[in-house]
């Protein structure tokens, strides 16, 4: 099975830790981003999202312009920042810089108050996509999906430390590609800019 992954556009508000509890819709330049990265082209045989509006939106956009199934999946929704959400990186860095040092070298053990733990956000992720060739008969997917699912789905496809997370660079509307069968889940390619995407 082949999995093309998307990041949402930009959200109102600009960036900021949003996670899994801020739901801000795409702005202008958010859906501008997402139609240009797609452009007419729509040659997945199903929509996968996350239930965030962010997501949702456009997948249920782009499922209805080209007549193609779309399945909502909770699970596939960002990790939860806890107190950092709303916050902007700049914000905290001015307020808790210990803090948000301490997170970005090593996220396993400096868990935000109130956040997702990474390890079982991985654990989330890799099972969504660990049952998807079981779910589905269709072998060529689109999951519409957030910044930090993402970077789970490559620390999975490539056995990474979990600690790497952040080390991972995801744009807005960038296209990201996993592959699952029965031997080995293998990274595509990351950060294509838009879609041209062939079963290639």
């Amino acid at each position: 099975m082949i999995i093309d992954l998307i990041r949402h556009g930009e959200p109102e508000g600009g960036p900021k830790y949003r996670g899994a509890t801020l739901d801000d819709p795409l702005s202008d330049k958010g859906w501008r981003q997402m139609r240009e990265a797609v452009g007419d082209a729509c040659p997945w045989q199903r929509i996968i999202s996350s239930p965030m509006v962010r997501c949702r939106a456009f997948a249920e956009e782009l499922a209805g312009r080209h007549g193609k199934p779309l399945t909502v999946i909770d699970d596939l929704r960002e990790i939860g920042f806890g107190d950092w959400e709303g916050k902007t990186r700049e914000m905290l860095l001015r307020e808790r810089p210990e803090e948000v040092a301490a997170f970005y070298a090593n996220p396993v053990e400096n868990t935000p108050n109130g956040a997702e733990p990474v390890t079982e956000f991985l654990s989330r992720i890799t099972g969504v996509l660990a049952a998807l060739p079981h779910q589905y008969e269709e072998d060529h997917l689109l999951a519409v999906a957030h910044a930090g699912v993402i970077r789970a789905a490559i620390v999975f496809a490539l056995r990474a430390d979990a600690n790497s997370l952040y080390h991972i660079h995801v744009p807005n509307a960038g296209f990201s590609r996993i592959m699952i069968d029965a031997q080995q889940t293998t990274l595509g390619f990351h950060n294509r800019p838009h879609v041209g995407l062939s079963r290639q």
